[in-house]
């Protein structure tokens, strides 16, 4: 087999060192790397070590005769099978959404043929900018495959999402696009994948995935033990199968889908407000485990034990029900998925709950063992026709196995 080659390039942010480890595990999967620096790169890492690892020459100047001569900029843009910018930093993600060229990197990036992977590494406050969302979105819309950050410690002293992704997680993604040759959408160039393994192609799936936490005071809340594996390997499984993909996420700690738009949320009702922005969607599949109640006036303070023995007085309300809101929406999806978490008469509480909520389906999961935070589910899907049980498998068995049931019961698309 001719060896899959890597344009990696490598834009100005700290943890442009980790790009070094990235290409020595790259080049242990046998994958070949030219790399190419910015100049502010160059104040973080030298073009000498990246040399000896590539083992090739490091490219920089977009004016260099010698580099111009021997390969040129548009050639060097077209050599690789895939484009990797890592790290990303939010410059060189506003240049590349809006078509600017004013360097090397840039010129390649607007100049190649090729399929696209960036990993964005930033400030968190530089991630959560809305300037950077809307460039991300566009990226996105231009077909490049983004990675999501990590959340972490910032060299600045910071914390939240805007880490690079572990060199591994990135090595890894690299393998997964490579798997794939020949286009910008990562699920192309596979013999009758539009038809046979991209059945949900032009659609618009949203899932909801993980607890809600419900706040009692700054330093407590009301939670559930959802780990949001379930929802996640769901969201996979719909990327994989062709669709679009909006997930509402309540707070867990899971890497996101690649090709997933991932929306981060804490309380049902921001939750409630994330669906509805997302609609219209084909199905939607409510996975996520929301509380049901939230206290009536969270405490701005810590609430102190007063010496009485008495806990502090808590009035509960009904958080909203979001399987409910959509059931009667003016934009409810095609397909209407809950699920149910139960302890006792799983199929019974299941059947009622799907008439009560308005829903197409409810998946229903015994929860009394360690479904919660393990990794295999044994479900019942309730229908208006009966129940189906499933043997227990993996969740992301499970998940396959939904997403092959959403895309038989999707209507045709019309065009």
């Amino acid at each position: 087999m001719t060896q899959s080659r890597i344009l990696l390039i490598v834009s100005g942010g700290i943890a442009a060192y980790k790009s070094l480890e990235l290409v020595r595990l790259l080049k242990k999967r046998g994958i070949a790397v030219r790399a190419v620096l910015t100049e502010s790169a160059g104040k973080f890492v030298t073009p000498l070590a990246f040399g000896v690892l590539t083992e090739d020459h490091v490219y920089g100047d977009m004016f260099d005769l010698k580099e111009e001569r021997e390969i040129g900029h548009i050639q060097l843009s077209r050599q690789a099978d895939l484009v990797v910018v890592a790290p990303a930093t939010a410059n060189i993600l506003a240049k590349m959404a809006n078509g600017i060229a004013d360097d090397l990197a840039t010129t390649l990036l607007l100049a190649t043929d090729k399929p696209v992977l960036a990993v964005p590494a930033m400030n968190v406050r530089m991630w959560h900018h809305p300037a950077t969302q809307r460039n991300l979105k566009q990226l996105r819309a231009d077909g490049v495959q983004v990675m999501e950050p990590d959340d972490g410690e910032m060299a600045c002293g910071e914390y939240g999402k805007g880490r690079l992704p572990e060199p591994e997680a990135i090595a890894a993604e690299v393998e997964r696009l490579l798997a794939r040759p020949g286009s910008n959408d990562p699920l192309a160039g596979q013999p009758d994948f539009e038809t046979v393994e991209r059945p949900l192609k032009g659609r618009h799936i949203l899932v909801t995935a993980g607890p809600t936490h419900e706040p009692i005071d700054p330093v407590r809340y009301i939670a559930n033990r959802s780990s949001g594996k379930q929802g996640f390997a769901i969201a996979a499984a719909a990327v994989k199968a062709g669709a679009r993909v909006t997930l509402v996420a309540g707070p867990v700690h899971l890497p996101t889908p690649a090709g997933a738009d991932r929306i981060d949320v804490e309380s049902a009702r921001e939750m409630l407000t994330a669906v509805e922005k997302a609609l219209p969607a084909d199905a939607a599949i409510m996975v996520a485990a929301v509380a049901d109640w939230r206290t009536a006036d969270a405490s701005g303070q810590k609430l102190k034990k007063d010496g009485s023995g008495k806990p502090a007085p808590l009035t509960l309300i009904e958080n909203p029900d979001i399987l409910a809101t959509l059931g009667k929406h003016g934009q409810r999806p095609s397909l209407l998925i809950g699920f149910a978490a139960e302890t006792e008469k799983v199929a019974e509480h299941a059947q009622a709950k799907l008439a009560r909520k308005g829903a197409d389906w409810i998946v229903a999961n015994d929860v009394s063992g360690d479904v919660m935070g393990g990794d295999s589910n044994s479900v019942h899907i309730v229908t208006a026709q009966g129940v189906e049980s499933w043997e227990h498998l993996p969740k992301d068995d499970v998940a396959t196995r939904i997403i092959e049931k959403v895309a038989n019961a999707l209507p045709p698309l019309t065009h």
